[in-house]
């Protein structure tokens, strides 16, 4: 009865604006996850050594990383992220990746070359080079377009579309969600749409109150990481910065991992 009041009381407080969130991981599970790379597949190279170490310092019985989308897009090396995403993984750790709005963007892009003007101009012009797609750097000729979409279908590897296509809207491990851009107030967290999990600013990021979870996320860049009794922002602007940031999470302790 003990645990029930708690829980009640935690989620009226939450309701109100009252206390922290309580979130936590059981014990024996930490997780790491990456905020939004977006073609900078030298600074994940370079965190993954991080990580790598980290978890061999303090051994864990079982190590999860969770990438939380926009591996491509802006930066110069795009391919060469999902390359490593695919190929090139941390050994003994478990996986999990979710779909930002650019994988949205470069999946749209494969199936309409008109919506190839939009993308363009944030960030796909640098994910179609790391391609060796040029057709597009000089012009907005809709014929380019086309001509740009055909020949990425040509030059797609097989294993990078299916990556694409079978990327997770969102993960839950504990007290914590994890979204790429966050989640929709007063929608409970199993209905979220993903819509709403790749795109949110605004009404998420001012909400104060609680989510039910405490939610990781990225999307929304800055110099720093946020961190709110709701939430935990990790987009450090790394194509600009050159900061790559992962957030470790173990029991109730949070600590961060940087590219610096």
């Amino acid at each position: 009865m003990r645990v029930s009041v708690r829980g009640f009381v935690a989620r009226l407080k939450g309701a109100f604006g009252g206390a922290e969130e309580e979130a936590g991981l059981p014990p024996g599970l930490r997780v790491y996850a990456i905020g939004d790379i977006h073609g900078r597949d030298d600074l994940l190279a370079s965190l993954h050594e991080k990580i790598e170490a980290d978890a061999k310092a303090s051994p864990c019985e079982r190590n999860i990383v969770v990438y939380l989308g926009d591996y491509v897009d802006r930066g110069l090396q795009s391919k060469q992220v999902i390359d490593r995403l695919i190929g090139n993984r941390i050994a003994g750790f478990e996986h999990v990746f979710l779909k930002g709005n650019h994988e949205q963007a470069m999946l749209q892009f494969l199936g309409d070359a008109a919506f190839g003007k939009t993308w363009k101009y944030f960030g796909g012009l640098e994910t179609l080079h790391s391609y060796g797609i040029t057709e597009l750097t000089l012009t907005d000729d809709p014929q380019a377009f086309e001509r740009a979409r055909l020949h990425f279908l040509e030059v797609l590897p097989e294993a990078h579309r299916h990556f694409l296509e079978t990327l997770q809207p969102s993960a839950e491990f504990g007290g914590y969600f994890f979204a790429h851009a966050g989640v929709r107030p007063g929608i409970s967290l199993s209905r979220q749409i993903e819509e709403d999990l790749m795109w949110i600013r605004d009404e998420f990021l001012q909400f104060d109150a609680s989510f039910g979870k405490v939610i990781v996320h990225g999307h929304t860049p800055g110099e720093e990481v946020v961190v709110r009794r709701n939430r935990i922002g990790i987009d450090t602007g790394a194509y600009m910065t050159g900061v790559l940031t992962a957030v470790v999470l173990e029991g109730d302790e949070k600590r961060f991992i940087q590219t610096k």
